[in-house]
């Protein structure tokens, strides 16, 4: 078979011919890679070659060269470079050409061929003359096609190499960039190649950003192609408009002043609604970014410092000129809307959302009259777009401003969950849902609680979409009532116990079903969960029964095991499994030891519900977490569990690529070690074999090695002296991974060393408290050093987190604790102990607490 037969059969609607061909395409690639990468170029570059046969060789050449995992990529370049420089150079040379196809396609096929190469060579110091070739190719007037193509090719390389690497090149890519988009440019194909080029390169010219002559021609030309006679240009730039403004938002003041303003606004209003979503998308980033700026500015206050970069208030400016537009789109919504389809009005109800976050208070008189004006119009669309406007402003306000229109709006609220639209009750199903979770404070439980109950019960029999929104509302009323009530122990009753029995047994006939469109069911599984959570004393009974029909169904899933054919029911049986183990983990956390009784019936089915899911880790992990929560609650009573369950608790700590499993499972030796006590000594030795085993691999996830750290701590808290065997080596672990520092300018492992101390200060403060009051307490003082530098370490980081500095405290406090004649005397009398312990630095009651009884322990240790 020949290349182009191959090459064709990959495209084959025949699932198996195409199978077939992609195998031995693989085949080719690995037993000759050259003579591979040299047929599929001369394929792509052949003109009497079929187009769709061009696009499969264009495809195959840029899958041989970029992956999406780091590792295959490596691989694949490494290849790549290996080739001899004639087989490149001839590769290279074919693709170039193919730029200039008088085919456009095949340009197209082409320019992604270049930059998948590109990609890889530029990171190498290689291919030194490729971005002057491509700029000569831009400027070459006589080909069209050939300009496209490169423009194309341009905007690929930016999209796919970091912005360091190009940004000495910035200025000629800008050039040809900006010559292409420019408004006397004959063509508006270069010019869309050319806008959607500069939309990849805005990262990297911050240079040229920073220069304002530059600056402003780069902000004209965007402006002016926002008005091109072609409405896809017209997308294009207001993209790169949304894209300046998130990353260049300090220097917009004067362009918004100039030009933005109008042209955003008149986007919004325009007749394609491809371009208003853009515009509105640019006030929805606006928004973004102030809300974010006004959040750096109450952090900077907290320090009495100013913030580093002050926010430009634009939404509050433009907001009389801004909400109108956006309240008229509201009302574009369509009859036959799919849900997933992203639409003017659902753009314009995000915007009012921000707009409500950013600007705060004036949105609620600038949208009232709106709302009023509507919400009984006899038209759907005005009644919607009013309901959806009230929903949209209700968080950013302050409570109190919103307080009294919300008491007067709740009773018509309610009452239009019967409306005879169904896009109107999905809306006021979901407005109800944003008041009981953002303003639960104006529900009056003697006036507004039974009929809101009423209306969302009811709603639970009518469309999925808002059945989903009124199980997610009886959850907020559930979280949020519970919330305002601000007691730690459950009370004996509540505003909700009257109703309690009825919402969970309506909720319960929600779930049985085999559908869960838009998601309704699970929706319905977690309000269940809500309100077992919150139960008040004086409902126990129903939590009691509901967790019989839960076992009940769990039961029956297991029996349907062998009936499962396909896919989806597959799945659709992990989620009603994972469903049913949410509400177990509920109940038996809020039940506590009142669970026994149910104890062996839980244990008897997890087990069961393990050995079935095989290796579908999210029914694994959720079960797990079942487990975890029985031995919680039953503490030592969980003792006659342990032995069946360590035959699964192994395998999953061994299965070292599936991180949220291995992440559970660390969690779930925690559990056990804590509910046990000093019982949990007779598996130490095979808990602590299997974690310090898994921290020396290399597959497993960092994250789960600071679990395992932290793990250790729950281990020796649990066994106290027992923990003798175990603790050098895990000394010299935690001494090891606590010496990491990180750049301070990569930021992700800036947060995971943060995240490492933090597991590691557990790790210490479990053992030392373990170690505390015992005739064994002396050995931890040839790690006292070690541990107080950890302290210190973590105490000089302005970053540092609430949580690391109550550990910080705790840990001084009880290594002083440990040691209170004197043998720590010289360290704890250090400066830097005496500095932190007098802090005035903000920090929580608990926080403060803990920095007390430290001070009380190094008094007595060091007098």
């Amino acid at each position: 078979m020949n290349a182009s037969e191959l090459l064709a059969n990959t495209l084959s609607p025949d699932a198996s011919t195409r199978q077939r061909a992609t195998e031995q395409l693989e085949n080719a690639s690995r037993e000759n890679y050259p003579a591979y990468m040299v047929m599929l170029s001369s394929e792509l570059a052949n003109e009497s070659s079929q187009i769709h046969i061009r696009n499969a060789a264009a495809l195959a050449l840029k899958n041989a060269l970029s992956a999406r995992e780091t590792a295959r990529q490596t691989q694949y370049t490494t290849r790549w470079l290996a080739l001899d420089n004639d087989t490149r150079a001839q590769i290279k040379q074919e693709a170039l050409v193919t730029l200039a196809s008088p085919l456009p396609k095949a340009g197209g096929f082409s320019a992604q061929v270049v930059a998948a190469i590109a990609s890889v060579e530029l990171p190498h110091d290689q291919w030194p003359d490729l971005i002057e070739l491509l700029l000569g190719f831009v400027n070459n007037l006589t080909n069209t096609n050939l300009r496209i193509a490169t423009l194309q090719t341009i905007g690929y390389i930016c999209e796919s190499i970091k912005p360091e690497i190009l940004s000495l090149r910035s200025n000629e890519i800008l050039t040809a960039v900006i010559h292409g988009a420019r408004q006397d440019e004959p063509s508006s194909d270069v010019q869309l190649a050319a806008v959607h080029a500069l939309y990849n390169s805005l990262e990297f010219v911050r240079e040229n950003f920073e220069r304002e002559g530059e600056r402003n021609y780069i902000m004209q030309v965007v402006c002016e192609a926002t008005q091109n006679p072609s409405v896809a240009v017209q997308v294009g730039a207001f993209e790169c408009l949304v894209k300046i403004m998130a990353l260049y938002y300090d220097k917009m003041a004067f362009y918004m002043e100039q030009a933005l303003f109008g042209l955003t606004v008149m986007g919004m209003k325009h007749s394609d609604e491809r371009v208003a979503l853009q515009a509105v998308e640019f006030w929805t980033t606006v928004c973004e970014e102030e809300i974010e700026l006004a959040h750096e500015a109450r952090e900077a206050a907290d320090y009495g410092e100013p913030p580093e970069v002050e926010s430009k208030f634009f939404a509050k400016i433009a907001l009389p000129e801004v909400i109108p537009v956006l309240l008229s789109l509201l009302t574009r919504q369509e009859e036959d809307a799919d849900e997933d389809e992203w639409n003017i009005s659902m753009s314009a109800g995000t915007c009012l959302n921000f707009m409500a976050q950013a600007v705060t208070d004036p949105i609620v008189d600038a949208v009232i009259p709106f709302i009023e004006a509507h919400i009984k119009s006899p038209d759907w669309h005005q009644r919607e777009a009013a309901v959806m406007a009230f929903g949209s402003i209700l968080d950013g306000p302050d409570p109190s401003v919103l307080t009294r229109l919300v008491n007067q709006a709740l009773p018509l609220l309610i009452g239009m969950m019967s409306d005879s639209n169904i896009h109107v009750k999905d809306t006021v199903a979901w407005t109800l849902g944003r008041i009981c979770d953002l303003l639960v404070v104006t529900i009056k439980p003697d006036i507004h609680l039974h009929p809101l109950v009423s209306a969302l019960v009811t709603g639970l029999q009518d469309n999925p979409r808002i059945v989903t929104n009124c199980c997610w509302a009886l959850m907020n009323l559930a979280d949020q009532l519970e919330f305002l009530e601000e007691e730690s122990e459950p009370s004996q009753t509540s505003h909700l116990s009257p109703y309690f029995e009825g919402i969970v047994n309506a909720l319960l006939r929600v779930t049985d079903t085999t559908s869960n469109e838009a998601n309704f069911r699970t929706s319905a599984y977690e309000a269940i969960t809500s309100y077992v959570t919150h139960a008040t004393n004086d409902v126990i009974p129903v939590v009691q029964n509901t967790l019989i029909t839960i076992l009940m169904r769990m039961q029956q899933l297991l029996g349907m095991q062998n009936q499962i054919v396909g896919i989806d029911d597959r799945n659709n049986w992990n989620e009603l499994q994972s469903n049913l183990c949410s509400v177990v983990i509920s109940v038996t956390r809020r039940l506590g030891e009142g669970i026994q009784p149910m104890a062996d019936r839980i244990m008897t089915l997890v087990l069961q519900l393990i050995q079935a899911a095989g290796k579908t880790s999210t029914v694994l992990e959720d079960a797990f977490l079942a487990v975890g929560s029985l031995a919680s609650a039953l503490e030592s009573n969980f003792a006659p569990y342990i032995q069946a369950f360590l035959q699964f608790l192994f395998p999953a700590l061994k299965a070292h690529e599936d991180t949220q499993l291995c992440m559970v499972a660390v969690g779930i030796i925690g559990d056990i070690s804590r509910a046990l006590g000093s019982e949990s000594a007779q598996y130490a030795n095979a808990f602590m074999s299997a974690l310090l085993e898994n921290l020396q691999s290399e597959v497993l996830n960092r994250n789960v090695k600071i679990s395992i750290l932290s793990c250790f701590g729950d281990i020796a808290l649990a066994i106290g002296i027992a923990f003798e065997p175990y603790l050098e080596t895990t000394m010299g672990v935690l001494q090891q991974a606590g010496g990491v520092q990180p750049n301070p300018l990569d930021f992700d492992l800036v947060d995971y060393v943060a995240q490492l101390r933090e597991g590691i200060l557990e790790a210490y403060t479990g053992i030392v408290t373990g170690f505390k009051n015992t005739e064994k307490v002396g050995l931890l003082l040839p790690h006292s050093s070690t541990m107080l530098e950890l302290t210190q370490r973590c105490l000089a980081d302005d970053e540092r987190t609430e949580s690391t500095l109550k550990l910080c405290f705790g840990l001084i406090g009880d290594l002083a604790d440990c040691f209170p004649n004197g043998e720590l005397k010289q360290i704890l009398l250090s400066e830097w102990i005496a500095l932190e312990l007098r802090s005035k630095r903000g920090m929580s009651p608990e926080t403060k607490k803990t920095m007390r009884w430290a001070r009380e322990m190094i008094k007595r240790a060091t007098t």
